[in-house]
């Protein structure tokens, strides 16, 4: 049996589809930190997932999202979110990067009524003043080999 492999448009699938194929990428990625993942049939306690460390002691509560999102309902439960934007990932405790985005001065969040009715806020693109608050939560891929596979 012989079957052709042909590269996906991520726009072209639904909503579950893009949920399935973010899981993926991310588990890659947070292979190369020594985490396993445990994709949940449902949320647990806010998480979509649990990312396992292979030093048997880190244990990880995940909700995965296609782009930067706080929530009041993510609050206080230990979360850690996860999301992909443009070829990066990002990994944060929710509630210490919520609380870095709530005191940084600016008016984005704070101040929307996504936020201060809602209890929710989330944005497709990163603006500028962003990128420095979640830098150091930006995961990178372990270097490639020439094959594109990492190095053993």
């Amino acid at each position: 049996m012989s079957i052709e492999l042909k590269h996906i448009e991520y726009a072209n699938l639904d909503s579950r589809q893009k949920e399935n194929y973010n899981f993926q990428k991310v588990s890659g990625v947070l292979a190369d930190y020594g985490f396993s993942t445990i994709r949940l049939t449902q949320d647990w306690q806010g998480a979509d997932f649990i990312a396992q460390h292979s030093d048997a002691v880190t244990f990880l509560k995940v909700q995965l999202k296609g782009r930067l999102n706080f929530s009041e309902k993510y609050k206080e439960k230990n979360l850690w979110m996860c999301f992909r934007d443009e070829e990066s990932v990002y990994l944060f405790p929710h509630d210490e990067v919520l609380n870095l985005f709530l005191n940084s001065g600016r008016k984005y969040m704070n101040g929307s009524s996504s936020w201060e009715i809602d209890g929710g806020y989330s944005t497709g693109k990163l603006a500028k003043w962003m990128k420095p608050l979640l830098e150091k939560y930006k995961l990178k891929s372990k270097q490639k080999s020439e094959a594109g596979w990492p190095r053993f």
